[in-house]
């Protein structure tokens, strides 16, 4: 079958749409016709080689769409049904069993390698092989074939666009708070970064009762933003001198939580240093090979503080996503505000615009 994908031929170089053929699908595999695409900081880091891949690939990995063909061995869901993507996880080791596929010990080569376990891509072009399968999807594409397990179906009332980035973004950041960190109501948290990662923590900390919220930015917009969405106070990282001493002093005695999506270790360590005793630092942003984060650890262990890395909000998609969409209907997540459409045509000013961080969620449209 043919397709148009958006290809990653050169690192740090522009996307090229090609036409390519699609692979059949194989018995839990299911073909997805997309509809629409999140751009994550992902996509970008990968774009620029931050995160090293088998090159060419095409990426993309909060798709939405509608199901065409389903295998031989897909039971629960048929062509027609609306879908939204996730990352892929095997489903069999320990940490799936455990219900943290975020976790899987094949997490790497599922969502990262760029083919089936037999060495396969879904991609073919002139030129050859085309890597694919990238979180599972691959899903800068008109259509893509993902494992059944990374698909969630979702009322085909509901809008695709605003949900797609549930995939990975949002619950990246309303999972660190709900599952991993579970704040209770009346606990208090800075965030570090409110682009859609960072907002969707600050949506959650507010639907979970948190008293106070301070979120940290260096853009004025989004901080303007996340006072609308629920933050109770802003910093302004390019404006304040002493963000330790600004948080702290919202706080008092410092905040039970920290969420850092910014990926830069001098800011981790200032965000540690927010916290009060036995205080949890949660961290979600997308921090290069060998990122480090300077703080005294005498801070860290006469604090009784705790430093956590999560994947993907340690989500189980297929149940923590329904939960989000209920959130959303509820009308305590406003997704809708974090969204600027962009044609799949101009998937390279999309990615530009997520760099710069001038929009926070970019969401590709390809009718």
């Amino acid at each position: 079958m043919k397709i148009q994908a958006a290809v990653l031929r050169e690192s740090s170089r522009p996307l090229v749409i090609e036409e390519l053929d699609l692979d059949e699908v194989r018995s839990d595999e299911v073909r997805v016709k997309i509809a629409f695409c999140g751009v994550c900081h992902t996509d970008v880091a990968c774009r620029d080689a931050v995160i090293p891949l088998k090159l060419p690939v095409v990426l993309g990995h909060e798709g939405a769409g509608i199901v065409e063909e389903v295998g031989a061995g897909v039971a629960r869901l048929r062509p027609g049904d609306h879908v939204l993507l996730s990352f892929a996880s095997c489903g069999f080791c320990h940490s799936c069993r455990a219900a943290h596929p975020a976790y899987c010990q094949h997490f790497n080569p599922m969502n990262f390698g760029g083919a089936r376990s037999d060495g396969t891509t879904t991609l073919n072009g002139p030129k050859g092989a085309v890597n694919s399968l990238f979180f599972g999807q691959s899903a800068f594409a008109t259509h893509a074939i993902v494992l059944q397990s990374s698909l969630i179906r979702v009322d085909p009332d509901l809008p695709l666009d605003v949900l797609a980035p549930l995939g990975c973004g949002v619950q990246t950041g309303a999972g660190a708070v709900l599952n991993s960190l579970q704040v209770r109501p009346g606990d208090t948290i800075a965030v570090f970064g409110v682009g859609a990662v960072g907002m969707s923590a600050i949506m959650a900390a507010r639907a979970s009762g948190c008293s106070k919220i301070v979120a940290i930015d260096r853009v004025r917009q989004r901080l303007e933003l996340a006072l609308e969405l629920g933050a109770t106070h802003v910093v302004d990282a390019k404006e304040t001198s002493d963000l330790i001493g600004a948080v702290r002093s919202i706080s008092r005695s410092g905040v039970t939580h920290v969420v850092d999506s910014t990926g830069v270790g001098d800011v981790v360590a200032q965000a540690i240093q927010c916290l009060s005793p036995r205080g949890t630092c949660a961290l979600v942003g997308m921090y290069p090979p060998g990122q480090r984060f300077p703080i005294d650890t005498r801070f860290i262990v006469l604090n009784g503080i705790n430093v956590k890395g999560i994947v993907e909000g340690d989500s189980q998609p297929s149940h923590f996503i329904p939960r989000l969409i209920e959130l959303y209907q509820a009308g305590e997540f406003s997704l809708d505000r974090l969204i600027t459409p962009f044609d799949f045509t101009d998937i390279n000013a999309a990615m530009d615009a997520s760099a710069a961080c001038a929009v926070l969620k970019p969401v590709l449209r390809f009718s």
